[in-house]
């Protein structure tokens, strides 16, 4: 009961509209001062715990990279050379919108960095192409959800972290789920694009033009190269990764391209700052809650409950859909994440589910919420930039979330989509 209640109370203060952490550090100390199951200072103590993990450096590296790529012009390298394979296809700028988001995910590893450096660059090309506004928009925010997901996606930091599950095989087990995850879309792409009148998009396919885009494009396209060569050789943690990738694009920014300026600099090391004080604060309170479902054994009751109702590993999965699915309607997916991940995944393990499988499938599922009311941020973000109300962006963005859950189904149906690479490459 006393850890009902302390859910109340958080749920409470967020929809009061305070901030996730502090809502999360109000109570944490209701529980603490209303049982007396821990002494006060036991706050300060977790808060500094939460956040002295030297691997959590990753998050800010790969977010500043992605900043950097943007202000360097990388991006727009990446959509050209997106275009010139599928440059002839009706629909190409909204198909080169999923496509470049799944190229940008390999460097960047968040949805909101995604959209906003690739939508401020489509949004304008698209209207003037002759798509509809809200398509647009709809259409850029469900590709900036494969950001967290194809690797490196930070949440996969985020779990690995909390869980010590080895983050290269997250990131592998997220491979397959993200590249469905864009093929899927991209049919919702092609099923919407077939009764609108566009302008032709001018791509002629010649040999010339492949090496020119490729000389074009082979820099940034070589950022995501040393991210994988590094993880999955074990050459360099991930931590060490995210700094050399940011070094790299920083230094072709600079001195290939020319087009980082002092003023930019600073703003992408501002915009990167303000995301990982956030994230830092979300760790910081996490250790409270963590705290709490021990002392209140939450996890041997859901074993009791599944042992009562002699529930199956994929109904276990089933529920647990449904969860995370309310979960990412109602929050940020990271406090999500950050509660239940240690809660939830020793429970799957002890059920005999395969702990990247189960991993992979919480996170694609609280990544869907970014893009799903009330509280979808990918939504709000493009409600912002694309200047529409924010319901025509959430009823356009429909389509993509159909899509997203019936990819949601089939890695929780089948655990070899997740799993075969991992075992793969790291053996199973």
């Amino acid at each position: 009961m006393a850890i009902l209640i302390i859910f109340i109370v958080m749920f409470f203060f967020m929809f009061l509209g305070l901030d996730i952490f502090i809502s999360m550090a109000i109570a944490g100390s209701t529980y603490l001062l209303a049982t007396g199951n821990g002494p006060l200072t036991m706050i300060s103590n977790n808060m500094i715990n939460g956040v002295s993990n030297v691997s959590l450096l990753a998050i800010p590296f790969f977010v500043l990279a992605g900043e950097l790529m943007n202000i360097s012009g990388m991006t727009d390298k990446l959509l050209d050379f997106s275009l010139f394979f599928i440059g002839r296809v009706k629909g190409a700028l909204a198909h080169a919108c999923i496509f470049v988001n799944a190229i940008f995910s390999l460097v960047s590893g968040s949805g909101p960095a995604d959209a906003a450096a690739i939508s401020p660059i489509l949004l304008p090309k698209m209207k003037e192409e002759g798509y509809p506004e809200d398509f647009s928009a709809a259409c850029n925010a469900a590709g900036a959800v494969l950001g967290p997901i194809i690797p490196p996606g930070i949440p996969m930091v985020f779990l690995g972290l909390i869980t010590n599950l080895s983050i290269g095989r997250l990131f592998l087990g997220a491979m397959i789920p993200g590249i469905l995850m864009a093929v899927f879309m991209s049919l919702i792409v092609a099923l919407k694009v077939r009764n609108m009148k566009l302008k032709p998009h001018e791509s002629k396919m010649s040999w010339e033009g492949f090496l020119k885009v490729l000389r074009d494009s082979w820099l940034p396209l070589l950022a995501p190269v040393i991210i994988f060569v590094g993880v999955f050789t074990g050459m360099a943690t991930v931590t060490e990764v995210a700094i050399l990738a940011t070094a790299y694009v920083l230094f072709i920014g600079i001195f290939v391209y020319r087009k980082i300026t002092l003023k930019g600099f600073f703003q992408a090391f501002k915009n990167t700052a303000l995301f990982s004080a956030s994230i830092m604060a979300l760790f910081a309170v996490a250790g409270i809650f963590s705290y709490m479902i021990a002392v209140e054994q939450l996890g041997m009751q859901i074993v009791q409950l599944i042992n009562q109702y002699h529930i199956s590993p994929l109904m276990f999965l089933f529920l647990c859909n449904v969860l995370f699915l309310f979960l990412g309607m109602i929050m940020d997916a990271t406090p999500a994440m950050l509660i239940f991940g240690p809660l939830l995944l020793p429970i799957a393990t002890r059920m005999g589910i395969d702990p990247i499988h189960f991993g992979t499938v919480m996170i694609c599922n609280l990544m869907i919420g970014l893009i799903t009311p009330p509280v979808g941020a990918l939504l709000f973000l493009l409600s912002k930039i694309s200047g529409l109300p924010f319901e025509r962006v959430t009823k356009a963005s429909l389509p993509f979330a159909i899509a997203l859950l019936i990819v949601q189904a089939l890695i929780t149906v089948f655990p070899g989509l997740v799993t075969y690479l991992p075992n793969l490459v790291f053996g199973g």
